[in-house]
């Protein structure tokens, strides 16, 4: 296993010497999801621009920056904007967001994303909780990543996603009157959209929803103790399911729409927490 501690040694300590407090909740934040970061008391903000060694975010939507904040007297790590695989990047690379949160002794992640809706009951605009992932189309990158000695036996995942995070998250949702789904997120490398026939074979699989991130991110953090959740924004129904071509821009158009109910449930969840 590569020894990021080492690796990144440059970008921890740059970090350290700005961070104003050691986070209890980190949220990464997906495309069109980054104003959550206007909603929150702001004590330090970093450019990813100037961090030593830290990939540059190539996608529309993804601002390149790490926010130290406050909210209902939580200490939170916003990541605005995410590093992708399909952006050409080393599947440790696309983890960074997730062990400089676990470096800085964070032991809460949420993860946010933008996917097309398999689920046909899903429109554009739904938010859904991630009650499960196939992570298969990036397993064996991630196998090869994370390796651990044959001693140490098989690893076990089954602890994503976090009960008490997830239960924290609905009951947020119950108190905003949201109406959260639940449903399982299926991971595609990209950066193409999915055929029709990749989605009609994930819907077999009971597939909800679709979208190229997260689910390494929340294998990584759950490896690594965190309780770690996920929610999704459906920005868009997911090839074949709709005759409308799909387009980067419906989905961060969708997700501005909805900024005001992702905020809300996040916010809430904060304050419960």
């Amino acid at each position: 296993m590569l020894n990021l501690s080492r690796k990144y040694k440059d970008t921890l300590d740059y970090i350290n010497n700005l961070a104003p407090f050691s986070p209890e909740i980190a949220i990464v934040l997906g495309s069109g999801l980054g104003k959550l970061a206007q909603k929150v008391n702001v004590k330090r903000e970093i450019s990813t621009a100037d961090i030593p060694l830290y990939p540059v975010s190539t996608i529309i939507g993804h601002a390149g920056k790490i926010i130290f904040a406050e909210y209902a007297g939580k200490n939170l790590l916003l990541f605005q904007g995410r590093i992708h695989f399909y952006e050409g990047y080393k599947i440790y690379e696309c983890l960074l967001p997730v062990f400089i949160s676990h470096s800085l002794g964070c032991k809460n992640i949420i993860l946010t994303n933008a996917a097309g809706g398999i689920n046909p009951n899903y429109v554009p605009g739904d938010l859904m909780l991630n009650s499960s992932m196939n992570g298969i189309n990036i397993k064996k990158e991630l196998d090869s990543f994370i390796g651990v000695p044959s001693s140490e036996g098989i690893i076990n995942f089954s602890n994503f996603p976090s009960p008490k995070l997830n239960k924290t998250i609905k009951n947020a949702a119950l108190e905003c009157k949201i109406d959260l789904k639940e449903g399982v997120y299926w991971y595609c490398k990209g950066p193409n959209y999915e055929t029709p026939a990749e989605i009609k074979m994930a819907a077999r699989f009971e597939a909800d929803a679709v979208g190229m991130s997260t689910v390494h991110e929340a294998i990584y953090a759950s490896y690594l103790g965190m309780e770690t959740s996920a929610i999704s924004c459906i920005t868009n129904f997911a090839a074949g399911i709709s005759s409308t071509k799909l387009n980067h821009s419906e989905v961060t158009e969708t997700a501005k729409l909805v900024e005001t109910k992702f905020e809300n449930l996040v916010k809430k969840t904060i304050e419960l927490s």
